[in-house]
């Protein structure tokens, strides 16, 4: 299958790419600079250059593709209207150019904030809608083309996708314990987090591309939640730190802007995606790579 990628040098899109081109799809990928386009182009892919705004040339990429593949975002945590927007754009031109092919749109979301008090599972849906809502309610909107001729497939990712070389959540959480000489967590420390290995999640990808029903809501989780407590207790213990609580009022200063995610509880089943897909992740544990270094190693910074 010819398959468009966005994201492709990204932590989970690189590793997907690497999936994809194991089972034998043709992938073209989106790059925004010159050294991006290199390292994709030696992995044998073909590269079209441009970026999340170049909304031509989204629609250009997706109509000579059989499938595609949205990861990319912008993450401008400082003004996340600006993500919001582009994300909102994006997935809009890609449904337009795929409606009435049958063709797939599988696009990145997430499992943080879907239900309150207990884990998220598939069935739960995002209540995020219109162009203001986080992630510029992206998947609603994607969701809304499965009948006008989308195969629309929503790859839902645990607030950690971790692993060595992971530079996202928990990178920022130890840079914050590093920063403050204390391993911290929020309050009680009870939240928790679902987690999933960089390697299981782009597994997750290429077999939600080959087996996933239009509509499907999968969710990357091996985990389902790990408590911000443990984690602080596992940073603590290989950096040699003391673990603390951080009181509420003050854990935006002390982590930063990490602080109000940190604070969430993310937890979330998967057992409908194992049982639709066959997939069984088998990668490492959060603590088990935060212990093993990924996170502190020279390799890892």
């Amino acid at each position: 299958m010819q398959v468009f990628v966005t994201g492709a040098s990204g932590w989970i899109g690189s590793a997907a790419v690497d999936e994809l081109l194991a089972d034998g799809h043709a992938v073209t990928v989106l790059a925004r600079s010159a050294a991006s386009a290199a390292a994709l182009e030696a992995k044998g892919v073909r590269v079209q250059r441009g970026d999340l705004d170049d909304l031509d040339g989204l629609r250009r990429g997706a109509d000579a593709a059989e499938a595609v593949l949205h990861l990319a975002n912008k993450h401008d945590f400082a003004n996340p209207a600006v993500s919001n927007a582009a994300e909102r754009a994006a997935v809009q031109a890609f449904a337009d150019t795929l409606a009435g092919s049958g063709r797939a749109l599988l696009l990145a979301a997430g499992t943080a904030g879907l239900a309150q008090g207990r884990p998220a599972t598939e069935e739960d849906t995002s209540s995020s809608f219109g162009p203001d809502s986080p992630r510029g309610g992206a998947e609603n909107l994607a969701l809304e083309y499965v009948d006008r001729g989308v195969h629309v497939v929503s790859l839902r990712f645990s607030p950690t996708v971790h692993g060595v070389g992971d530079h996202g959540f928990i990178a920022a959480i130890t840079d914050a314990a590093r920063r403050n000489g204390v391993s911290g967590y929020p309050g009680d420390g009870s939240n928790r987090w679902a987690a999933v290995h960089r390697s299981d999640a782009a597994r997750l990808v290429a077999l939600g591309l080959a087996k996933a029903p239009s509509g499907s809501r999968l969710h990357a989780v091996a985990e389902e939640g790990v408590s911000s407590r443990e984690i602080a207790e596992a940073i603590g213990a290989v950096l040699d730190l003391p673990v603390t609580s951080v009181a509420p009022d003050d854990v935006a200063a002390h982590f930063g802007w990490i602080g109000g995610f940190f604070g969430m509880d993310g937890s979330a089943t998967s057992t409908a995606t194992q049982e639709l897909l066959g997939w069984t992740p088998s990668g490492p544990t959060l603590v088990e790579d935060i212990a093993a270094g990924a996170y502190t190693t020279s390799e890892a910074r």
